[in-house]
């Protein structure tokens, strides 16, 4: 019995993917279907990185397939393609950057570069090329969180290369700065500081570059918001209802200038004793899902109060890298591929395939 080309793209049309919700067919992952009498073999390339549930992918595919009558053996090569996606409009790209994700909170103290540093880590983990930008000029804690010593060298004179931390390109104005040297500054020094530090950094082929915003909605959010090409933000709360008024303001800052959300994150939604194991929920309850159920946001994921995550973030090895297999990295890894998943859904960036148009005289 011949099995046709037509009958695997409909055993495919049936099968969801998991992490995007969408059939194989309709979302153009499925490629290169090759039909040699029952053996069949196929390209999927997926729009987010994947690298942990590939091969989860690759049995949902070849199982699906090996269900028409006729096929004997299924071969599903999996890879993974991160394209730039579309920002403010007026706004360019960032030179050897395609994505921008901002994480942001309205108040301090409620984890925001915790979760920056370890969501970097998490799509690093996926297989992307990631970078960190510390944007919280006053208080740059991504130095410290990602181990990193040392000052970043100027090969041209012009530009800086990145540090690098568990293999992510990061820069900080902690990296040129004292540790005891207070940035005693004015607003437009600070975003003017921001601007130098995202453009005249040579970042090499980022897929993602997470930039971690200091609390608030002031001068730094705002020029981030207005200059800097964003493709999505993520908002860090806990479930408290003052760290939830804030995080509402800074949600309402991005969908005031055209930066779409990729999502909530709660912090510290959780307490489970270490000698008893009872939880207990000390910041309240519920507060980040009825926070996106307001607003239509989405709840990316909550992470418990654990004195873990802060023991290693502050001797330098964040959770993610620290404790691969634990249920806290595994629970930033679930957040992280759902904001490339997210990310991957948004609208593609084509300006850098117009013409530029020169006028001359001839």
């Amino acid at each position: 019995m011949s099995v046709s080309e037509q009958q695997v793209q409909a055993a495919l049309k049936e099968l969801v993917d998991p992490n995007t919700q969408k059939d194989f067919i309709s979302s153009k992952s499925a490629r290169n279907i090759k039909v040699d009498g029952g053996k069949v073999s196929l390209d999927v390339v997926l729009p987010y990185p994947a690298k942990m549930v590939m091969n989860q992918i690759k049995a949902l595919v070849e199982d699906k397939i090996k269900t028409v009558p006729g096929v004997e053996s299924a071969a599903a090569n999996i890879s993974w393609k991160i394209v730039a996606h579309s920002v403010q409009r007026g706004v360019k790209l960032v030179p050897g950057v395609k994505n921008i994700i901002a994480v942001a909170s309205g108040k301090g103290g409620v984890g925001k570069s915790t979760t920056a540093v370890n969501l970097a880590l998490a799509l690093a983990a996926e297989g992307a090329s990631v970078g960190v930008l510390d944007a919280d000029i006053y208080g740059p804690s991504q130095p410290t969180m990602l181990g990193i010593v040392g000052r970043p060298v100027s090969e041209d004179g012009q530009s800086l290369e990145p540090m690098i931390g568990h293999g992510l390109q990061a820069m900080s104005i902690g990296f040129l700065i004292d540790v005891d040297t207070p940035m005693v500054w004015r607003g437009p020094m600070v975003t003017q500081a921001l601007e130098q530090l995202l453009n005249q950094t040579k970042w090499k082929e980022l897929d993602y570059l997470v930039v971690d915003l200091p609390p608030g909605t002031g001068d730094i959010q705002l020029t981030l918001a207005q200059r800097v090409p964003v493709t999505g933000a993520v908002i860090v709360t806990t479930p408290q209802d003052i760290a939830l008024i804030d995080a509402r303001k800074g949600l309402k800052m991005f969908e005031k200038v055209g930066v779409p959300i990729l999502g909530v994150v709660e912090n510290m939604s959780l307490h489970i004793c270490s000698k008893c194991g009872n939880e207990e929920p000390i910041f309240g309850t519920g507060g980040g899902k009825k926070m996106c159920e307001d607003y239509g946001a989405e709840f990316l994921g909550g992470l418990p109060l654990d004195m873990r995550i802060r023991e290693e973030t502050d001797a330098g090895k964040p959770t993610v890298v620290a404790e691969p297999e634990s249920r806290i990295a595994e629970i930033y890894r679930a957040i992280a591929r759902r904001v490339a998943v997210k990310v991957g859904d948004l609208a593609v960036d084509h300006s850098a395939k117009f013409p530029s148009i020169v006028i001359q005289n001839t």
